[in-house]
Order: structure tokens, then sequence, then C-alpha cells
């Protein structure tokens, strides 16, 4: 797989932020995935924690953009890392380090780990 579809899968997320709908978003995540979120200390576990936490990541009117991103793959798993930037409705934004671990299922790649967490010296 190319660098550049792994890369994409990024913006299919971005774009179902976009949507309004966290089950949009949840829908990109494989039903026992992992996210370790970026504006929350709660580790979320399956579809139903994780649509929880975009309910309300969502209302804030997120847009990312990827600033440095470091793809690699491994037959059927592929991992996309680096930093990336959210700009909120309200104006503020925050500058994170993403970790997203994809796995092909045979029909398409889904989030199987998701870590995202604000840059500290920030």
């Amino acid at each position: 797989m190319s660098d550049s579809h792994i890369a994409a899968l990024f913006e299919e997320w971005n774009n179902a932020l976009q949507t309004g709908e966290p089950k949009n978003v949840t829908a990109l995540y494989e039903s026992n995935a992992i996210l370790l979120p970026t504006i929350s200390n709660q580790v979320r576990h399956n579809h139903e924690e994780i649509e929880d936490y975009f309910i309300n990541f969502i209302a804030k009117g997120p847009k990312g953009v990827i600033n440095e991103a470091n793809i690699r793959t491994f037959g059927n798993i592929a991992i996309n890392s680096g930093v990336y930037t959210f700009k909120f409705s309200d104006g503020n934004s925050v500058q994170a380090r993403f970790t997203y671990v994809y796995r092909w299922n045979g029909q398409r790649w889904l989030i199987v780990e998701h870590h995202s967490s604000a840059l500290p010296e920030g």
C-alpha cells in the first residue's frame, strides 16, 4: 500500500469530523480499537466510549491539519505518526503528537489504535 493511500486515511477521518456526526468518525475504528484522546484523560476501549469522546470533540468544531507525518507499512498493518494541529470554531487551537495504527481487514483500513497528546512544550 502506498504512503499516499495511508496519508489519505487521515483526510477521511478529518472529513468525518466535519460531518458533525460522531458515528461517522467512530465507524473508522475497529470495534475493539483503543483511543488515547487529546482532550480527555479517559482511555476509550470500544465504539461506545470512542463515540462518547467524539460527541464532545466535534462540538468544538475541530479541523485538523498534519504538520509532520511518518508513514510505515508492515503487511496488513500501517502506522502514521507525527504532529498535527486542530483549530476550533472558538478560535483556539491545539498542536499534538499523534499515532494512528491501521489494520487492513480484507475490505478496508480501520483504526485499531489512535494516540493523540498535546505537545508538552506548546
